[in-house]
């Protein structure tokens, strides 16, 4: 079993961790590996941008107190909090790094002030003594008040054998602020000042970084904030207000126009419309009346209603939002393997480097020529200095240029925003890895029943055989179909009693899969089903073939009823199609998509319902068990595919296929089997998935070059001694902003399907 060695059943147990102390992708590396090697543990992943660890582990083998103890001894902590202190967290942090930040800058400016005249006009103070060691003076609270958390954490890392961006900053920091006092010992240049500029720097870099990264995970804050505070329900016939966190299923609340849902209910009293958009992305309010689900934190626009609570704390569509929301920003994209498997080594060979890069200098006084050329067109370049002064100042801005943030920041920050603005128009995304599988699926097969259809069939024509009437014929069938939970037999017996039919109660009933069904109804046994449950029941359909064919073809689901051995009637049920179910398909083939039917209903109405959709790939007649069959047919000839369906008799093929999307409605969004879920149940989302799953990707794409293209530029040119040490510094600073903020530019791209209402 895994790593453990046990030869029992497995058990999985998925869990949430929040690390406190992590600065780069070298930390969040370092976590993971211990993570990942720890008996018991099957997948960690860990996100820098969102500070935290998805774990699945075997609860009998490790617990969050050993996982604990194994994030310590990687130099880092396990934070426990609420989720609702999570906000308040952010804010902290951001608060303290802008603390940080300005309280450097005000020892940092006078240094500025007082070295640049000198280090770029050649303007040369009276006593250059004084001038050194007041830098060495300005330059101590910026080290070592305001940036003590660098050099903290890097002597953790160092201690716990790792190496981060942190040991980086603080070894060329701290090299620099040592040239100071050396330099009244030694023919060196005094960079005490320039290590504050440095730190300065830094700690601006990582307060812009910390609010950019802020913004990224706008969209779990966002949702933490849309539940109700408090709820008003009737107690003994009194209203009382009590908070919504004490809410308990059976409890009845009391809800007018303009007030929130407290949680997930059933309507007891009253109607009205409620604004959904929250969950589904659907601008327009949908009525609700006596019986109708309604979602927590939903908007009552203009109905006093009284709603019984059915779910509550984490069972409410809204924790459970959060949750698949959480669990996406906490798994990777299979494109960032490569970037992690660079982090991982980075900081090592960059010390390696920079090792280099001094003996380079001290043993190759030659480079300086280097410089010569150069001095003419960077005025921070200076070959008159001397050797040593030249070989710390390139190692320096070695250490400090080469920095891992942006690579490890620039897929998570991406795909955080991406699963947040899904979760803003309807679309769950629960696996990061369908971000970048989606945009190469060249075929979406649907199912129809439910996914293309509403799901909801009618009753539309009663063809009795002679002998028999239309009530008779009905029902026999709904007293069959009563004992049926299957929608066509739901809408038989619905049917049935509007005509007037009293179904009786069946015996022996039994369910023939992808056939039919059959029971015993007054001591005569009745067929209910398809042309094939007739024929293994050896009854004879050629007197009724002209009406199956013609039903067939007007897109209508024929069933055969049959008694004492023949066939009595023809039942007609038709599926109407969902609203923009002709809209999406047409998109997606804009899209360049092809598109295929996957039902186990009849070929005549399966053809007649894909022509009406626009649909030109039809695959009927395919019971449960061969729908994994016709989707590996698929993969072999188109390679990737996406699979849409209701995640319940649709759930293996969901799982084959290469991206599962399952149509999920109302509060039901729990489908373990897909890697895409649909809150609000219609095609529409399938363009968003599509759409959004480009857009995520070539930001992922774009921050992966630009943080690989930066570093492969920056560090020769630092090498070479081309950079100052400052520049070094604001460049790299420079470069994990960029990325963080191209990640929120992803916001501006409209993922929306082209219908105006958004539907």
């Amino acid at each position: 079993m895994g790593k453990t060695g046990h030869d029992v059943k497995e058990e999985r147990e998925k869990v949430t961790l929040k690390i406190g102390g992590m600065t780069c992708a070298s930390c969040a590396a370092t976590v993971e590996n211990a993570l990942k090697k720890a008996d018991g543990v099957y997948s960690a992943s860990v996100n820098i941008a969102t500070e935290k660890a998805a774990v699945e582990f075997d609860p009998r083998v490790v617990d969050r107190n050993v996982l604990s103890r194994i994030v310590y001894d990687s130099g880092y902590e396990m934070v426990r909090e609420a989720k609702e202190a999570e906000q308040d967290e952010d804010v902290r942090k951001t608060r303290e790094a802008r603390n940080r930040m300005w309280g450097a800058w005000a020892f940092t400016i006078p240094i500025v002030l007082w070295m640049v005249p000198d280090m770029f006009f050649g303007v040369m103070w009276p006593s250059r003594m004084v001038m050194d060691a007041g830098m060495i003076i300005l330059a101590i609270p910026p080290l070592f008040v305001f940036g003590r958390k660098t050099f903290g954490t890097a002597r953790r890392a160092v201690v716990h054998g790792s190496a981060n961006m942190d040991v980086l900053i603080s070894m060329g920091t701290g090299v620099a602020f040592l040239s100071g006092p050396a330099s009244f010992f030694a023919p060196i240049a005094n960079y005490a000042g320039v290590a504050a500029m440095i730190m300065s720097f830094h700690l601006t870099g990582r307060y812009v970084e910390e609010t950019a990264k802020g913004r990224a995970s706008l969209a779990i804050r966002k949702l933490l904030e849309l539940g109700a505070r408090t709820a008003r329900i009737v107690v003994n016939g009194e209203e009382l207000e009590v908070p919504a966190e004490d809410l308990k299923p059976g409890d009845v609340m009391v809800i007018r126009p303009g007030e929130k849902i407290p949680t997930d209910g059933e309507i007891v009293d009253g109607h009205t419309s409620i604004d959904e958009s929250m969950a589904t992305g659907e601008s327009m309010p949908v009525q609700r009346g006596v019986g109708d689900e309604v979602i927590g934190a939903t908007m009552n626009q203009n109905g006093l209603v009284k709603v019984r609570a059915t779910r509550v704390g984490k069972d409410t569509f809204l924790s459970q939002v959060i949750k698949l929301v959480e669990e996406a920003q906490g798994t990777k994209v299979p494109i960032q393997a490569f970037a992690d498997r660079v982090t991982a080594v980075f900081v090592p060979t960059v010390l390696v480097i920079a090792a280099l890069t001094l003996l380079l200098w001290l043993l190759l006084p030659m480079m300086r020529e280097v410089l010569v050329s150069a001095a003419r067109f960077l005025p921070w370049v200076d070959p008159a200095l001397g050797v040593i002064t030249l070989a710390l100042s390139a190692t320096i801005a070695v250490l400090v240029i080469a920095c891992p943030c942006a690579l490890g920041l620039a897929t998570p920050t991406a795909l955080m925003v991406g699963s947040g603005m899904g979760a803003e128009n309807g679309v769950l995304i629960r696996h990061g890895a369908a971000i970048q599988t989606m945009r190469n699926v060249k075929v979406v097969v649907f199912d129809k029943t439910g996914t293309i259809t509403k799901g909801k069939p009618e009753v539309t024509d009663v063809v009795p055989q002679e002998g028999f009437s239309e009530i008779e014929v009905l029902e026999l069938a709904a007293s069959v179909e009563s004992g049926s939970e299957h929608p066509l037999g739901v809408a038989i017996v619905k049917g049935a009693k509007d005509r007037g039919a009293t179904p009786k109660e069946p015996r022996d009933f039994a369910a023939i899969t992808g056939k039919g069904v059959k029971a015993t109804v007054e001591g005569r046994e009745v067929l209910v089903g398809s042309r094939g449950l007739m024929r293994d029941a050896g009854i004879g359909t050629a007197t009724i073939e002209d009406e199956l064919q013609r039903l067939e073809e007007e897109a209508k689901t024929a069933m055969i009823v049959a008694s004492g051995g023949k066939a009595i009637g023809v039942l007609a049920v038709a599926d109407p199609l969902k609203e923009d179910s002709i809209e999406a398909i047409t998109e997606l083939k804009s899209m360049g998509l092809d598109t295929a039917m996957l039902t186990g209903d009849n070929a005549r109405t399966a053809n007649a319902i894909a022509r009406r959709v626009g649909i030109t790939r039809v695959l009927a007649e395919v019971l449960p068990e061969g729908k994994i069959d016709e989707i590996v047919k698929l993969q072999d000839r188109f390679e990737t595919v996406a699979m849409v369906g209701d995640g319940i008799n649709d759930a293996p093929a969901l799982t084959q296929a290469n991206v599962g999307i399952a149509i999920g409605t109302g509060t039901d969004i729990a489908i373990e089997s897909s890697d895409i879920t649909l809150v609000r149940g219609d095609l529409s989302g399938v363009v968003t998935a599509v759409k959004l799953s480009r857009a995520t990707f070539g930001k992922i794409r774009q921050n992966l070059f630009w943080a690989f293209f930066y570093n492969a530029t920056a560090i020769p040119i630092a090498i070479l001694g081309l950079l100052h040490p400052v520049m070094a510094e604001i460049a790299m600073a420079t470069s994990s902003v960029t990325v963080v903020t191209n990640a929120n530019l992803l916001r501006r791209v409209n993922v929306k399907p082209r219908r105006g209402d958004g539907a």
